[in-house]
């Protein structure tokens, strides 16, 4: 029998298995179908300490040759064609983590979504941008008032309604040039020129397996009671799962490491 089982290789997956394996403990580390998690979908990560020139996510985030076991991932993806196969080629999904690398700086920009996460992602890139497009699939967005009111009073953010991104162009060019939208009251297809296409229709925790058993709140994120204690005791959580607010290479590192040192403590007072 494992005495520590930790499933997940993301930021704080690997920070609790290397708190873990100092303990002594030989974590077992069960990783999905991305070894080193999200994070590794990005080209460079310039916003974790002790990187001043940015680092690699694959590189650094996603090497190790220890032995996978695979679990489903979560999905929150268009599913349009040129969105995979341009992805870190100017198809992203963390504005806070790629929108102010060079290829998009003072280019036009597109936000797929009407929620805060959206607004939120719209307007940090417009720091960056020349103008933000966002792109909603209704004729209002579903985000907090106050949200709404910072993004319809922002002169760099153009709402496009009751659209949907049908492709993203242009793959033989192995780089983001433009969306194809479909306005989905009239059917009538449009190309709108961008450098880059930000997904934000919502952060969708891989909780599924946990249902039932582990208390979620009612969008699914794990729900900490004492520390990074679950309702299940010897059960604890880091890491985006658990965390709807900042959802930060740094913050989950910070959450494995306190949820690695939670265990040991549960261990230790079973003297386990």
């Amino acid at each position: 029998m494992e005495k520590v089982v930790i499933i997940g290789s993301g930021c704080a997956g690997w920070t609790a298995a290397l708190y873990t394996a100092r303990a002594d403990l030989k974590p077992l580390v069960l990783a999905g179908k991305q070894p080193g998690g999200l994070l590794t979908t990005t080209s460079i990560v310039e916003n974790f300490p002790g990187f001043p020139e940015g680092v690699d996510g694959t590189v650094y985030f996603g090497s190790h040759d220890k032995k996978f076991y695979a679990l489903k991932p979560d999905g929150k993806h268009l599913g349009v064609p040129g969105e995979d196969l341009l992805e870190t080629k100017g198809v992203t999904y963390c504005a806070t983590c790629d929108g102010a690398l060079p290829v998009f700086r003072n280019q036009p920009l597109v936000v797929v979504g009407g929620g805060d996460s959206a607004c939120e992602e719209a307007l940090y890139l417009t720091r960056f941008g020349s103008v933000v497009h966002l792109v909603h699939r209704r004729d209002s967005l579903r985000a907090s008032k106050i949200m709404q009111e910072r993004v319809h009073t922002h002169t760099k953010i153009k709402p496009i309604w009751d659209s949907a991104v049908t492709e993203i162009l242009d793959v033989k060019q192995d780089r983001v040039t433009g969306v194809k939208l479909k306005n989905l009251k009239t059917g009538a297809e449009s190309i709108l020129p961008c450098a880059g296409v930000f997904i934000a229709i919502g952060h969708v925790p891989n909780t599924e397996i946990f249902k039932g058993q582990i208390e979620t709140d009612a969008n699914g994120f794990i729900v900490p009671k004492e520390g990074t204690m679950t309702n299940v005791p010897g059960v604890f959580v880091a890491g985006d799962c658990a965390d709807h607010v900042y959802r930060q290479a740094v913050t989950a590192a910070g959450a494995g490491c306190a949820a690695a040192i939670d265990a040991e403590r549960f261990l230790s007072a079973r003297n386990e």
